[in-house]
């Protein structure tokens, strides 16, 4: 009944794709804040050492020009436009330094700065990277069926709606399109986050880059290459990159107009005083202290120090977030929505259910003794005893001897049902497969076949194939996907295989329904049941299933439309576009894509579901320390500002206050590198 299955060759594209990542050097900010950095170390030994000052001198000076050139001709340009530009400042404090006889203390502000750039150019350029990757997707060259029945070979670009191709088995399909023969089963989870390959028939439609199993299609062209399904993921991912607003720290929305404000008022410090007849002595020390205790120092560290330690801190429990601003973003979020498969679950088809129909002979028994249903693999202990009888160890052991042979992901899993049982199991003998079908093989005498209820049901109305089909259905309304075993012709039983929710996801959804004060929004690409019934579980009642990247997208727009500050949580290809166009994505870090990964703006190094209400209660709380220090900072510069304005301030008295002030917000800010910070936060997170 089934043709013999040959072990398809790795698709060229899954197998051979090269990664293109731009080299670190070939970027000319990481070029010039390499030359200001080694120019700067040389230097440093010199000035330390003693050696003559046009040694380290022209050393630093050197690693003034290289890392401080582009930064001050973006602030020029920013400055034509009547713009302040950070840039600017920050070479302008340099100089300012080097002024006053800080040359090393103004070198090194220089390469701090250049190389906070440099690694910004860095992550930017890894982003494209990944994106012009996500193209690799889909294979370079289709098999195209001429109108004689002739193939050739061509460029996948150059296909046209309306081509005929050819997918083979082990290819990944060309193009968009319509199946117009044959039957395979099509691994589509890059484009549909689907954790199980998908039987595709006449009529069924095929994206591009998507995996076919073991079958061969004959697929008519339905879009351009330039309107792939994978293409307008690429469109969207740097659509929703460029259009997303550039993010500032809270601070820094302020720091420019600050700015601006103190170096007006710093010469009226100094003029408006003398023209009333004061001395120029007293006059000049009166704006130098004043420029002083103005100095947005305090107000600065008031942000930065709480948001690094709780960005330090996440990264020592398996939480890369990628900057500040991120940890920042985090804290304001009041809307989560979460991908499924490799997300809330753990993206490996299991077995959990086994179901006996038949007993060794095929015969049937009586109700009470022929219909079993196990907990998840390896669970034998617990109230009621093990549940495992003989004739269900049978079908599994039966099952998994025929599966043994074949590389579809359902067969793997029941293979590791077999294994975990501790069955041995015996070589399948004149093994076929049947795409779509399921397999057939000899095992110890027996012809077992194991595969699609449905199919392999078909036309069989007696009672135990009734049955079958019933106890199949009831597992499919559940959630399960349903895989019959038949034993010489005899329906012997049913597994229900699913893909396992993660240990700490119930807990998860409800920490961060009780953070942000909705339940979460369930994503998935999966089919409607399988979401439901795992919704249902963690506790979802917002569930969009059967869902492309582009309806994801469009799902966190139609929520930030009304006003929510969305945080996606995803792993997959199609889950990009989503972590993109939100206020803050956040990928699974053990399985995620590359894409995903470059896209998001934090990382779950160990794949800990738990970790993520812990960050968003940890950047609460930096957010709540930034206030504090905001206020403990505004205190200290306008008391003395004010004392300096209206008083006579001692200059000696108003340097005490300033860096008094900077220390104790430093400080205080640092607090959140404590082991007890994380603690309190994932206490905050759970209530």
């Amino acid at each position: 009944m089934a043709s013999t299955l040959t072990k398809p060759a790795p698709p060229p594209a899954a197998s051979a794709a090269v990664r293109r990542r731009t080299r670190v050097l070939a970027l000319p900010e990481a070029r010039w804040a390499l030359a200001a950095l080694m120019l700067f170390l040389l230097g440093l030994p010199a000035a330390l050492l003693g050696a003559p000052a046009w040694v380290w001198g022209t050393l630093f000076a050197a690693a003034y020009v290289t890392g401080g050139w582009e930064p001050a001709w973006e602030g020029l340009k920013a400055l034509r436009n009547r713009t302040l530009d950070v840039d600017l400042l920050m070479v302008v404090a340099a100089l300012g330094a080097a002024a006053i006889g800080q040359v090393l203390d103004g070198a090194l502000l220089i390469v701090i700065f250049a190389t906070s750039g440099a690694l910004e150019a860095v992550a930017t350029a890894r982003t494209a990277d990944s994106v012009r990757g996500l193209l690799d997707l889909a294979p370079a060259t289709a098999t195209r069926l001429l109108p004689d029945g002739t193939e050739e070979s061509v460029a996948t670009g150059s296909l046209v709606i309306g081509d005929v191709v050819v997918i083979r088995p082990g290819e990944r399909v060309g193009a968009d399109g319509r199946v117009l023969a044959g039957a395979s089963e099509v691994d589509q989870a890059t484009i549909t986050g689907e954790p199980l390959p998908v039987l595709k028939e006449t009529g069924d439609e095929v994206f591009a880059g998507t995996l076919n199993g073991t079958g061969a299609l004959k697929v008519e062209v339905a879009r351009d290459a330039s309107d792939s399904v994978i293409a307008r993921i690429v469109r969207m991912v740097e659509e929703a990159s460029e259009t997303k607003a550039p993010t500032q720290l809270f601070i820094e929305k302020i720091e420019r107009r600050y700015s601006l404000g103190m170096v007006a008022a710093t010469p009226a410090v100094f003029l408006i005083p003398l023209a009333f007849g004061s001395d120029p002595t007293s006059s000049l020390l009166r704006a130098m202290t004043f420029m002083i205790v103005a100095s947005p120092c305090a107000v600065v560290l008031a942000t930065m120090p709480p948001l690094l330690s709780a960005l330090a801190n996440a990264g020592r429990h398996g939480v890369l977030v990628k900057s500040a601003v991120v940890m920042e973003r985090l804290g304001q979020v009041d809307a989560v929505a979460l991908d499924k498969t490799g997300t809330l679950t753990e993206g490996t088809p299991r077995v959990t259910t086994v179901r006996t129909l038949a007993g060794r002979e095929g015969g049937e028994r009586g109700r009470d003794e022929d219909e079993h249903e196990c907990r998840p693999v390896g669970d034998t202990d617990g109230p009621g005893g093990d549940l495992r009888g003989p004739d269900e160890d049978r079908v599994l052991a039966l099952a998994a001897a025929a599966e043994h042979p074949s590389e579809h992901p359902l067969a793997r899993a029941v293979v590791l049902a077999a294994h975990a049982r501790g069955h041995r199991l015996a070589p399948a003998e004149e093994f076929g497969s049947t795409p779509g079908v399921g397999v057939t093989a000899v095992v110890d005498g027996d012809t077992v076949e194991v595969g699609a209820p449905a199919r392999l049901l078909s036309g069989s109305e007696d009672a135990l194939s009734v049955r079958a089909a019933t106890v199949s259905a009831a597992l499919e309304a559940e959630g399960h996907t349903a895989v019959l075993v038949k034993v010489n012709g005899v329906p012997a039983g049913v597994l229900g295989i699913a893909d396992r929710l993660r240990p700490d996801a119930t807990a998860t959804v409800a920490a961060l329904t009780r953070l942000t004060g909705t339940a979460p929004t369930l994503l998935t690409g999966d089919n409607p049941r399988a979401a439901a019934r795992l919704a249902a579980e963690v506790g979802i009642t917002d569930v969009r299933a059967g869902l492309l990247p582009q309806d994801k997208v469009a799902v966190v727009r139609e929520q930030e439309g009304a006003g929510r500050r969305v945080l996606v949580i995803g792993d997959g290809v199609n889950d990009a576009p989503a972590l993109a166009a939100a206020h803050t994505g956040i990928a699974m870090g053990r399985a995620g894509s590359d894409l995903a990964l470059e896209t998001a703006d934090a990382v779950i190094v160990r794949d800990e579901l738990a970790t993520v209400p812990t960050v968003v209660a940890l950047s609460r709380r930096a957010r709540t320390l930034v206030v504090q220090n905001l206020v403990v900072a505004g205190v200290f510069i306008t008391g003395l500002v004010l004392w300096d304005l209206v008083g006579t301030l001692p200059l000696p008295l108003g340097v005490l206050g300033h860096e008094g002030s900077t220390v104790l917000v430093g400080l205080n800010g640092l607090r959140l590198l404590r082991e007890a910070a994380w603690r309190r936060a994932a206490v905050a997170a759970t209530g």
